[in-house]
């Protein structure tokens, strides 16, 4: 059977083992410190609306905390969640990755702190790092599709939402509670220290955290460029391949928030203020590095039920002054700056009419420029504003989910001797979402949505016009573009005990003015170096595909008491598949990621837990114009864990082996899957203190 046929199928039979389990009588085992969390559907989603946990959500999302966090962290937050189901990484090298949707990058997947944007330049360039550490992260969320209604047009592909609790909303009156993180890694003689504490004394509340990462250029199983690429381009005479590392991936971050807030019984209200910086080289370029800075400044607070019917306001403000350098051969070549802000307003009201929902309004301004040798975009301001609406009915075992949101977004170029005279653009967007969540009892529930969203283009696919030094590009925009408009569906099957728990689900999308990057084939000389031209179009296209988590316990059912879910051997696979292709042409678009599945076979006994996990990306051979194929490969990792708990106070130690096999891997959502491969065998130790 040909692979292309025998993967799709292989998820549409997994559902059958998922929710055909008998319904066998739930035993009690002993009661031990347990590894993970007991029922993940139970977790409360803070990303969505409403207080309402992922078992009753009517959009699939996923929730990675607590050791699962721990182990999984790496230092950017696209390799971090990358083996979530439905998410991939858009790698460029151990500093700059971020989460791709569903085979949605870029502007199309809003990055969160705390609910609010994250103000850089990740979204304008894949070689941009994501302005904050994941090392101090108590919870990453992520929403897989649409999430326009809460967010706006810049989440059509979905939203990660990092939470790392730096303004504190609770009384902490007489306690100190904080962590300490150390990691080591071989692959690149890596390390990370990391620090958090708070406390807090007659309402009010301090938190402290502070961290420091560094790594030298890592290590990989051969030749760092593919044969294919070796033979297409080959090197000027007098030139050697490069093999066994990677030239120019090396990284240094630091960073330290502090924050204050005074806590009542009707709401609470805190600030902090956040010092990040990260310098790193560019794997692309091996005479680039870049220095990021960026200054940050969150509010945040809450009153409780202040008013007959309204149950709490929310509150929370954003506001930051970001900026890089790319330094081409230790001399400034090109300033980034990104000043703005992001704020919005959440209302939630009681049952009227048996109607139980939120009202908002978020308003966020960006006003980026760049400058030097190789700016590409002129100096943009970019205004978005924008009121939502989202209402909870629930009748008997269904619930009906709807809403809508209305922005209206201006981009503007400045006027400037390199671009020419100011251009401006105004959008007008409206999305809209229905949704049922139908669970006949505890144990099952059916999602199912309909999502329409529109995303007004970014100034980047508007008016770029120049050479990109970092990825070597040379990319074009179109102060033409229209809006981008979708129409989605999605449908989720959940169950959260028993003897196998998780979910499995589908989706399909529909774009009109879907705005891609499309390499042309051109190739630009400019000052003795070559650029491949990319230029932003709109077509149509369609993305489908499928996802699915589910876990085998396998020596005991998982139930609604925590005391009889300590102690087993679970079995858990993953896996996710997505095509998606221009309508016009028939072509698949670029940068789609190929069907993955994982297998991970946990263990918990004890204080002891030990996790073997396989992992398997299949080969993409469907391809955009002017795109290479990239191969399959299966990595294998093994994972070791000890706890120690001491009054307050929990030790986790960890050991885990990658890539044990040394495996070729390369990700063909990364522009450099060609030249840079994923890192090669090598070990993490490390230890977390809570207390």
């Amino acid at each position: 059977m040909p692979t292309r046929i025998r993967l799709p199928l292989l998820l549409a039979l997994i559902p059958g083992a998922l929710f055909a389990e008998s319904d066998t009588r739930i035993q009690q085992a002993k009661t031990a410190e347990s590894h993970i969390e007991d029922i993940p559907l139970d977790e409360m989603v803070i990303t969505a609306p409403l207080d309402r946990p992922l078992f009753q959500q009517a959009q699939a999302a996923s929730i990675l905390n607590g050791q699962n966090l721990t182990l999984a962290l790496e230092p950017t937050l696209g390799q971090t969640l990358a083996r979530m189901p439905g998410v991939s990484s858009s790698y460029f090298g151990p500093a700059s990755s971020r989460p791709i949707i569903r085979g949605l990058d870029g502007d199309r997947v809003r990055i969160l702190q705390n609910g609010l944007n994250t103000i850089d330049a990740s979204a304008t360039s894949v070689d941009h790092a994501v302005s904050f550490d994941t090392s101090n992260l108590k919870s990453v969320e992520v929403v897989r599709g649409p999430a326009t209604l809460m967010y706006g047009s810049n989440a059509i592909g979905g939203v990660v939402n990092s939470i790392d609790g730096r303004i504190v909303d609770e009384k902490l009156d007489g306690t100190i509670r904080g962590a300490l993180n150390e990691r080591f890694t071989s692959v690149d003689n890596g390390y990370l220290s990391s620090a958090m504490i708070e406390g807090g004394y007659k309402g009010l509340a301090f938190h402290v955290e502070a961290f420091t990462r560094a790594a030298e250029d890592f290590r990989i199983p051969g030749n760092a460029r593919t044969t294919a690429e070796q033979t297409t381009n080959p090197l000027p005479p007098g030139e050697t391949e490069t093999r066994k590392i990677i030239p120019n991936s090396n990284l240094r971050s630091e960073g330290i928030t502090s924050g204050l807030s005074y806590v009542w019984d009707k709401g609470f209200f805190g600030f902090a203020w956040t010092e990040f910086h990260t310098n790193y080289g560019s794997p692309a370029e091996e005479h680039v590095v870049i220095d990021m800075h960026q200054q940050r400044l969150d509010v945040r607070g809450a009153f409780y039920k202040p008013f007959k019917l309204i149950k709490e306001i929310n509150y929370k403000i954003a506001t930051s002054r970001y900026q890089h350098t790319e330094f081409d051969s230790g001399t400034p070549s090109t300033l980034f700056k990104n000043n703005g802000y992001d704020a919005r307003v959440e209302v939630k009201h009681e049952k009227i009419a048996g109607m139980e929902g939120v009202v908002g309004y978020q308003s966020d301004r960006s006003e980026f420029s760049t400058s030097g040798d190789e700016a590409f975009l002129p100096p943009t301001i970019t205004q978005a504003d924008a009121v939502f609406l989202y209402e909870d009915i629930k009748r008997g075992p269904v619930s009906f989910q709807f809403g809508g949101r209305y922005d209206h977004i201006s981009v503007e170029s400045l006027n400037s001797a390199a671009f020419g005279p100011a251009l401006a653009r105004t959008f007008d967007n409206l999305s809209s979402s229905v949704g049922i969540v139908f669970t006949p009892n505890d144990e099952y529930a059916v999602a199912f949505t309909i999502n329409r969203a529109e995303r007004a283009p970014t100034y980047q696919e508007l008016f770029a016009n120049g050479t990109h030094a970092a990825t070597g590009a040379f990319e074009i925009g179109d102060p033409n573009l229209q809006q981008e408009k979708s129409l989605g569906f999605d449908l989720n099957l959940r169950k959260r005990v028993g003897w196998v728990t998780g979910s499995v689900g589908g989706y399909y999308n529909r774009y009109t003015n879907f705005i891609g990057q499309f390499p042309t084939g051109v190739v630009h000389v400019v000052g003795g170096e070559s650029y491949n031209e990319l230029v932003y179009q709109a077509t149509n296209a369609e993305f489908i595909g499928s996802e699915l988590e589910a876990t085998f316990h396998l020596l005991h059912p998982i139930t609604s008491d925590p005391a009889a879910n300590q102690n087993n051997l679970h079995l858990q696979l993953r896996a996710d598949v997505v095509r998606a292709r221009d309508t016009k042409t028939g072509q698949s678009l670029p940068r789609i990621p190929p069907f993955h599945l994982s297998s991970t076979l946990m263990m918990e006994h004890g204080p002891f837990g030990a996790r073997l996990e396989g992992i398997y990306a299949a080969p993409q051979s469907q391809l955009a114009m002017n795109e290479s194929r990239t191969d399959s490969y299966f990595l294998v990792n093994l994972t070791l864990t000890y706890r120690i708990v001491q009054g307050p106070a929990t030790m986790d130690f960890y050991v885990k082996g990658m890539n044990l096999t040394n495996e070729d891997a390369r990700e063909h959502t990364s522009v450099l899957k060609n030249r840079v491969p994923l890192p090669g065998r090598g070990i993490v130790a490390g230890l977390k203190l809570t207390f």
